[in-house]
């Protein structure tokens, strides 16, 4: 991978090519899973390469694992950058209300990409803290500054798409 980097920095355009091969499937599933449109999220992967390919000189080679976590960043802030302009809506609730019952649920009989496509169906707000949360495993805190809403949003967009998601898998199960 060391030597690929270096190509690229080199503005290599076969390193280029090798380099978005390797990785454009993981970083187009990253991209769907905040955007719901394919279309959408094939031109942030390509704008988030882009990013990638014009700012490579300040990225510094510490394993593969690191890249890929790299990239995945700058994949993710695209698609935060496209859902801010949008003004995704996030709603406020009562802190009350975010008791989410403990329900047995068939999501055992559900299938990885089962699941990934009722993650697609929930409404953005909801699907982006989602992600951001139990995906990127970033707290209440660092979502609410990335999105520029309160933690209480934050923790009631996770609480709803909990509860949706419960709903739609036992619906889905049955």
């Amino acid at each position: 991978m060391a030597h690929i980097l270096e190509g690229c920095r080199r503005r290599e355009r076969n390193a280029q090519r090798q380099l978005f091969h390797t990785y454009a499937s993981q970083m187009l599933a990253v991209c769907i899973r905040y955007v719901k449109r394919k279309e959408d999220a094939e031109e942030l992967m390509l704008q988030g390469f882009e990013k990638f390919f014009t700012q490579i000189h300040s990225f510094t080679f510490q394993g593969e694992a690191a890249f890929a976590g790299y990239l995945k960043r700058i994949m993710v802030n695209e698609c935060l950058m496209l859902l801010r302009k949008r003004k995704v809506v996030f709603e406020e609730i009562d802190d009350r209300s975010l008791a989410i019952t403990q329900a047995e649920t068939p999501v055992e009989r559900l299938s990885s990409k089962e699941i990934f496509e009722l993650i697609l169906k929930l409404p953005e707000g909801y699907a982006t803290v989602f992600n951001l949360f139990v995906i990127e495993d970033l707290s209440h805190k660092e979502i609410a500054r990335l999105l520029g809403i309160t933690e209480g949003t934050s923790k009631s967009q996770l609480s709803k798409a909990r509860a949706l998601l419960q709903k739609m898998i036992t619906v889905h199960g049955k």
